[in-house]
């Protein structure tokens, strides 16, 4: 079972929000009762490995490779928390998928960061280091934008306690996107770069600009109730805005890599879990570009979201149906082996 196997998760729940700010209910309802039950059977499958396989499982957590993987945990459990309070208006269970993140976050955030500062076998550059690293960034963001969520009348605590810890997390997310991103980039351009290690995880380099404009839009529309984002509203909306740019500008790049790997290259496509983190930038990128032109009265973009959750739609499909042939080779085998 791979470490980023909640990846499901992230990408049913932010397909299935984007879906709905852009008016497609059924399909969002859909989407959103399905990934209620992925959750749970995925943290069955999870519980059950841990005990089952102890050793590995926590040998998984503290490896450079697999390492990362595991932020899709709290991930998955902010953009449920997310979909039951935006499609559900149900400020209660989202308040419980709000502190289950939060406790995976700081455990898993100093667990993770911890055992591999002090390794003493770390690996180069060049194997240890993929776009799987960025899940940091969207774990931290996931917990802003539900935290921005639950910062109403409705919610769980006092909204001037969760706008600033919403706000923390975002500018937090921000700075692991410039620790990390900096080696990537350096990764990229400075050491060589087969088809093979162009995973399907990079796509989070832009995915996790995109949660952070979504989160930087939640905290621009919930200025006008909290003194502290309003006192800082310029830096928040320019801030946002940078993320939004960022995101943007890696889409040619990561369409062009895959085009180099897949057509020129002839790699060949098989289902591999990491595949949902190509799903879930679409769909964040639809839902933030969405949020974003609303609070900046960007108007003109409004064909880029539709566009955006017509990709995701696609993708998720395509991953899905990848996922339950997987599953059937794999059931199929164990017959056989029976």
């Amino acid at each position: 079972m791979s470490s980023a196997s909640f990846g499901l998760v992230m990408a049913t729940g932010i397909v299935s929000l984007a879906a709905h700010l852009l008016a497609w209910s059924t399909v969002a309802q859909f989407l959103f009762d399905l990934n209620t039950v992925f959750f749970v059977v995925l943290w069955i499958l999870t519980v059950w490995r841990m005990i089952r396989y102890p050793r590995r499982f926590f040998r998984d957590m503290g490896d450079h490779v697999s390492g990362p993987g595991f932020f899709t945990l709290v991930a998955a459990a902010s953009i449920l928390g997310s979909q039951f309070v935006v499609l559900d208006s149900d400020y209660r269970l989202g308040s419980w998928l709000w502190i289950l993140a939060g406790v995976l976050w700081a455990v898993l955030t100093y667990a993770i960061f911890a055992a591999l500062t002090i390794r003493t076998d770390k690996p180069p550059l060049d194997r240890g280091l993929s776009g799987s690293w960025l899940l940091a960034i969207v774990a931290t963001q996931s917990i802003s934008v539900l935290g921005g969520l639950l910062a109403g009348p409705e919610g769980p605590l006092s909204p001037h306690f969760l706008n600033f810890l919403a706000l923390a997390m975002w500018l937090w997310g921000g700075m692991l996107y410039i620790f990390i991103m900096g080696l990537i980039f350096f990764r990229y351009l400075f050491l060589r770069f087969s088809p093979a290690d162009l995973s399907p995880s990079y796509w989070i380099n832009m995915g996790a600009m995109a949660i952070s404009t979504l989160a930087g839009a939640q905290l621009i529309a919930n200025a006008p109730e909290s003194p502290l984002l309003l006192a800082i509203l310029p830096f928040v909306k320019g801030l946002t805005l940078l993320f939004w740019a960022a995101g943007t500008w890696w889409i040619p790049l990561l369409l062009v890599l895959g085009f180099w790997r897949h057509v020129c290259m002839r790699y060949p496509i098989h289902y591999d879990p990491l595949y949902w983190g190509v799903v879930f930038p679409f769909g964040m990128y639809a839902a933030a570009t969405h949020s974003l032109l609303h609070v900046l009265d960007l108007d003109f973009l409004h064909w880029v979201p539709h566009l955006f959750l017509y990709a995701a739609m696609v993708a998720w499909v395509v991953a899905f149906t990848g996922l339950v042939l997987d599953v059937w080779r794999r059931f199929a085998r164990s017959r056989q082996l029976a």
